[in-house]
Order: C-alpha cells, then sequence, then structure tokens
C-alpha cells in the first residue's frame, strides 16, 4: 500500500502519528484530534509551498499511527514520542538541564541528603525543584548545620576507624563511626529533615517542642537548647515562607529572539511575586524556520484569560526594544542575582513602543511564500512547553508566553489534570499571552534579555570572570565558587616512561608556577588507573602533611575508570568530600564524582566546557612534553650507558650540560672533565674514537 492509500484508509479518531523515511527512521510526530483529515492535509497542493512542510512531504514514504482516547492523551504522547525519537522536523529541547531538586535516599542504612537534576525511582524521596538553582545547595547546607545529616560520599554499609572534618565542626552526626550516633537518633534527624522538606513545619516544631521539654525534664539541657535553636530557625523560614505567598502567584514568563536562523530563548521563573531566576535555551540552524527578519520578543493577537486567538500574522510580528537597559528593583535579601547580562539594576523601565516589521517587498505569489517562512512563534512555543511541563512534578499557576498557538487550551488542561493525578495543589494552570500592563512588560523583559542572551551566545561575547565561576560551580554542583582547580594526565607510550602533570588553574588563570611533574614510579607497565591513584596519592599525602588546603576541584583527564582511581587514592587518605571530576575525552562529558550516573554534558558553546577543556589541555601538553623530554634523554642515553663507569645519573648530568649527545662525542678531556671525574673522562673519550676508527 502506497503512502496516499495508506492516508486514505487512517481513523478518523484522535491519535499520534510518525511520518518516516525511507530508511524507516521517523522523521516527525504530530498529533491530531483526527488523524486522516491531519495527515491528508500535508499533501494540499498549497502546503508544499512552505519549507518545513514540503520538505517533510518529499522525505515522508511512510506514516504510522497511535489511536488514543482523546486529545489530552495525545498531548502527552506525542511529548513522549518527541523525547524519545528526536525526529528532526520536530522543535526539540536541546538543552535538557532541569532545576535541581533536594533527594533524601530513604534506602540507605543512614539516608543522607543530596542535589540532584534528575529524579530516579530508587527508593529515595524528592523534593523541588528550586530557584534559583544555589537555593537547594544552601537549604542542604541547612540541614548539615541544624540537622546534622551529611552529604557526604563515604561508604556507611561498614564503618569506618575515624570520621571527616564535618562530624568535628558538627555537621554531621557520624554514622561511618561507630557509637558515635545511634540509629535511633539518626532516623530521628531523618525524619525531621522529611517534615521540614515537606513544608510540614508545624508537625516539626510540635515534636521539636515535646522533645525540648522530654529533654528539659531529663536535665539535658545542651540537647534542650538545641532543639531550641532549630525550632526558632523552622520558624523563621515558616515566616518568609508565609511572607512570600501572600505578595503574588507563581509565573513562568518567555521570551525570544530569532536571527539568521538562530534562536535564544529566556524563561523568567517568578515565584511569590519576584523573579527569582532566568534559564536559556539555544537553538541552531533551524532550517524550517527561515527568517526574513530579525525578531524579537514577537507577540501574537492578544488574549485575555479564557478567549481564544489566532496566530499573529507576520504584519503584527513586533520588534522589541534591547537598546535599552531593562532592569529590575532587586534587593539582596528578597531577590536571587540573575545573570549580569540582563543588566538587573534600578528600577522596571518601560520598553520603548513596539516597531511594526516592515513588509519586505517581494512581488506576485512570491509574497505568499516568503511569509509561510517566516519564523512561527506559535508552533514553537506550544512544541516546547509541552516539552518543558508534561510529565514535571511542578508547573506554576501561570505560564505567559509571547505567542498563541492551536491546542493552547486542550494543554492548560493536561497540565492542570496532572498536577491533580501527582497530589499536587487542586488549581487550574493558564498559559496567556499577555496584551498590556505589567505582564505585557514582563514579556518585553525576556525578549530583551534573549537578545542578550543571543548576542553573548552566538556573536562570541566573553563572559566576565565571575559569571564563568558561577556557571562552573551551578554546572558541576560545586559547594563553593572554583577558585583552584588542579587537573592530573598521565602520559606514556605503552608503559614505556611513564609519567603524569598536575597543572592548575586558579582565579581565572593557569598559573604555571605551581605545575608539577611526576615520574611513576610503582606502576609497571600499561596502567593508566594505577598510575592515576599514584600520583594522586602522592600529591595529596603531601599536602596533608604540610597542612594546606585542598584545591576547589580535582580534575582528571580521563572517563570513570581514571575518577574512580584517583577517588580511591583520596579515601585511602581519608580525605572525603572533595570535589572531584574527571572529563572524557571525544565525548567531552563530565563525570562527577559521586553522582556519575548523571554525567554533565555541556553545550559546545558553553564556556564551562571551554575552561574545562582549557584546563585538560594544558594538563595533556605538559605531560607529553614531559615524556618526550624522557624519551629522548633515555634514547640519547643509549650508547653512553654502554660505556663502563657511566651509570644513569652521570649521564643525566652529561646531557644537561652538552645539550646532546653529539656535543658530548665533540668534548674533549678537559670539557668532560668538568662534569664527571678525569678517569670518567678519558673512558668516554677512548669509547667514542674507538667507535670511529671501526
Amino acid at each position: 500500500m502506497d503512502l496516499p492509500q495508506k492516508i486514505r484508509s487512517l481513523p478518523t479518531s484522535a491519535g499520534v502519528y510518525l511520518y518516516k523515511n525511507a530508511e524507516g527512521e521517523v522523521i516527525y510526530v504530530g498529533k491530531a484530534k483526527n488523524l486522516r483529515s491531519r495527515v491528508g492535509s500535508y499533501f494540499h497542493e498549497g502546503r508544499w509551498e512552505d519549507a518545513k512542510t514540503g520538505t517533510l512531504v518529499r522525505e515522508a514514504v511512510d506514516v504510522d499511527y497511535i489511536v488514543v482516547a482523546n486529545n489530552k492523551e495525545a498531548l502527552a504522547l506525542e511529548n513522549h514520542l518527541i523525547k524519545q525519537k528526536k525526529p528532526r522536523f520536530n522543535i526539540l529541547l536541546r538543552d535538557d538541564k532541569t532545576y535541581p531538586y533536594v533527594k533524601l535516599t530513604l534506602g540507605e542504612r543512614f539516608p543522607r541528603v543530596y542535589v540532584t537534576r534528575r529524579l530516579r525511582k530508587d527508593g529515595s524521596a524528592y523534593y523541588g525543584p528550586f530557584f534559583p538553582a544555589n537555593l537547594a545547595y544552601r537549604i542542604v547546607d541547612l540541614i548539615h548545620r541544624h540537622f546534622l545529616v551529611p552529604s557526604c560520599k563515604v561508604d556507611l554499609t561498614r564503618y569506618h576507624p575515624r570520621p571527616c572534618l564535618q562530624y568535628y565542626i558538627k555537621r554531621c552526626l557520624g554514622p561511618c563511626v561507630e557509637l558515635l550516633t545511634t540509629p535511633e537518633t539518626y532516623s530521628e534527624a531523618v525524619r525531621d529533615v522529611k517534615l521540614f522538606l515537606e513544608g510540614r513545619q508545624p508537625d516539626l516544631i510540635r515534636s521539636l517542642r515535646e522533645r525540648m521539654a522530654e529533654a528539659a525534664a531529663a536535665q539535658e539541657f545542651e540537647r534542650a537548647a538545641r532543639n531550641r535553636d532549630l525550632i526558632s530557625t523552622v520558624e523563621q523560614l515558616q515566616e518568609k515562607q508565609r511572607i512570600a505567598s501572600a505578595e503574588g502567584d507563581d509565573a513562568d514568563v518567555f521570551g525570544y529572539h530569532f536571527e539568521n536562523q538562530m534562536l535564544a530563548v529566556n524563561l523568567f521563573h517568578m515565584r511569590g511575586g519576584k523573579v527569582l531566576d532566568r534559564r536559556e535555551f539555544f537553538w541552531e540552524e533551524l532550517p524550517e524556520f527561515s527568517a526574513l527578519s530579525d525578531v524579537s520578543m514577537e507577540t501574537g493577537d492578544p488574549r485575555r484569560e479564557g478567549e481564544q486567538s489566532s496566530p499573529p500574522t507576520p504584519a503584527e510580528v513586533s520588534v522589541g526594544s534591547s537598546a535599552e537597559n531593562t532592569s529590575l528593583k532587586n534587593t539582596e535579601e528578597e531577590q536571587a542575582e540573575l545573570s549580569e547580562s540582563a543588566l538587573w539594576t534600578g528600577e522596571l523601565t518601560r520598553p520603548q513602543a513596539s516597531r511594526q516589521v516592515d513588509r519586505p517587498q517581494v512581488d506576485g505569489a512570491d509574497t505568499d511564500r516568503a511569509y509561510s517562512d517566516l519564523f512561527h512563534p506559535g508552533e514553537f512555543f506550544s512544541a516546547l512547553l509541552k516539552q518543558l511541563y508534561l510529565g514535571q512534578p511542578y508547573v506554576p499557576r501561570n505560564i505567559y508566553v509571547p505567542a498563541d498557538f492551536e491546542d493552547r487550551a486542550e494543554l492548560e488542561e493536561a497540565l492542570s489534570d496532572q498536577l491533580a493525578s501527582e497530589g499536587g495543589r487542586a488549581t487550574r494552570v493558564y498559559i496567556t499571552v499577555p496584551q498590556r500592563g505589567d505582564k505585557r512588560e514582563l514579556i518585553s523583559l525576556a525578549g530583551a534579555n534573549a537578545k542578550q542572551s543571543y548576542d553573548q551566545r552566538f556573536r562570541v561575547l566573553k563572559p566576565n570572570a565571575r559569571a564563568i565561576q558561577e556557571a562552573f560551580q551551578d554546572a558541576l554542583g560545586l559547594p563553593e565558587l572554583p577558585m583552584r582547580i588542579e587537573c592530573f594526565d598521565i602520559s606514556h607510550i605503552q608503559g614505556a616512561e611513564t609519567v603524569a602533570s598536575m597543572v592548575v588553574w586558579e582565579d581565572g588563570t593557569m598559573k604555571k608556577s605551581d605545575y608539577r611533574k611526576f615520574i611513576i614510579k610503582t606502576v609497571e607497565g600499561v596502567d593508566d588507573f594505577a598510575s592515576m591513584r599514584e600520583v594522586v596519592t602522592r600529591r595529596y599525602r603531601r599536602i596533608c602533611e604540610e597542612k594546606k588546603a585542598m584545591p576547589s576541584l580535582v580534575l582528571i583527564d580521563g572517563g570513570l575508570g581514571h575518577l574512580h582511581a584517583a577517588a580511591q587514592a583520596l579515601d585511602a587518605l581519608q580525605i572525603i568530600n572533595q570535589p572531584l571530576a574527571s572529563i572524557a575525552k571525544r565525548e567531552e562529558i563530565i563525570y562527577v564524582y559521586g553522582q556519575e550516573s548523571e554525567p554533565v554534558v555541556l553545550d559546545h558553546h558553553n564556556p564551562v566546557l571551554h575552561l574545562v577543556q582549557l584546563i585538560r589541555d594544558e594538563a595533556h601538553r605538559f605531560a607529553v612534553t614531559f615524556h618526550r623530554k624522557r624519551r629522548q634523554i633515555r634514547d640519547r642515553a643509549t650508547e653512553l650507558r654502554e660505556i663502563p663507569g657511566v651509570g644513569q645519573s652521570t649521564t643525566r648530568r652529561l646531557l644537561e650540560h652538552f645539550g646532546s649527545l653529539q656535543a658530548v662525542k665533540q668534548a674533549d678531556v678537559s670539557a668532560l672533565s668538568a662534569v664527571v671525574t678525569r678517569s670518567q673522562a678519558q673512558a668516554i673519550l677512548n669509547h667514542f674514537h674507538s667507535v670511529e676508527s671501526r
């Protein structure tokens, strides 16, 4: 059955359709209330003039379909298949980064708390997401200080001889050492953490008051004081949350800038009436969106809540103002600082009046074809919102977008049902296109910042050092800003002359005075992992003996095997909670120790990846240079070592003094005697003379 016949045989019910090419690859996934009508519409002669549809129809040789009960099910299935198949004609969420959650590992003997960006069905409890990203780290730090539940990576299935520093500074109960705590005490702390993260502060305060009274009655005044301080902390946090919730609803605000077939989108997260964080997305080389003009902060026909509107016509697409310094009122106590490119200082300024895009001078039938190639914001945001929110545990009450789209009402209903089915608050999700007022200004602000993001990304504007450090900390989940990074690499040829290098990045520059070279002494043959264990052990044993500070990050050039070898070396030295990561060659994937199942995959434009690559490449260069020098000395020393009385140290002194074997051959006895003894000099001279006379 050919494709037209198959289309005529499609059912008229709701479902999802999948176009395939000659190789059987899925190239497009779509949904429809009426499968036969929607799929057949692609082959109407008028739609072939659209660049995207025309290319799709020319490549499609087959179509599959899945029938569902209603359009809401089609929405969910379409989103799942797009993420699974990644068809090239669909709009794909290329940046799959999510905001962090706090993970409580309830399945462990002694549960711990971690910050994670990936939800798994592993028996753990997840809380979040948190905006801005560093809020999750601040909450985990608060749990360390007040509830004494750790985030360490120590093996807690067995006891260790002594606890780590976290126990001594009173940020951990010490479950790693026998008799420092009891399972009952630790379980009580975990229950408190669970109540705190679930937002059940009244229950937590009630429990703490009871325990405080019991401790006071038993004259355990230190334990009573600790519970009293914890009650005070929880009450203060509860009061701040009550004030924030009274100031406004949660909302996500979108804006974008499209130019030269490249797209930048900004997403503002508003929580409690305040903009808490900004998220950026980028798309490159979008052939299906051939722009005739540069577009920023576009909106379609205005729509109030509950109203339908049609997609924007090209003449109605406006260009947002990006020349002015748009900003928001921001204080350190009330709002987290956003990216410097957003210009967050002073008060919110009203954007300049929007300008209409001039209609290009195209004659006759070419006019409609030209406008069919213009970027379609409605189609784009329909796909983006589905991939961002469907299947996620948290969706804000309001979502403000710059353009309306066909299935907006169905997506609103699906997201509302999703919250109700997951036990969330019983409220409706609204997706709106603001027409005027403060909400419209927020859309304008997001569009202006999308223009800034576009320039930063595609016009290669260099971010400042502070911004890179903050992005580095966020990407790798470091507990503090990276001030010093030490990177290790191994170099050898088939196990011969194995050496290692350590390079140092500190405060934005490579610190060459702290570079170190290592000759591997205990490893024979090809064993990179054992070599890495040796060099990391030697380096940080000396650091411990000299009582110097550990670096912000230990970076390993290699994959998971190299990472675990370095971790074993640190564990043997009883150095725990040391940030440790590796970068794998070719794939350029960063593995962070303790969360290897969630590797950090950064875009090739990301300045954080550029910094990691720079440090890694410098370590590789330094190791290879040292290895090459050692190999040259070995090769040149072969003939000298054949001379009786000339050993390894004598050979090294001769080559370092004269610079080459040829210079040693040309030296007389007096010149040689400046480096070696008179008898050795005569023996060297006699050896080379005898070789020449043969």
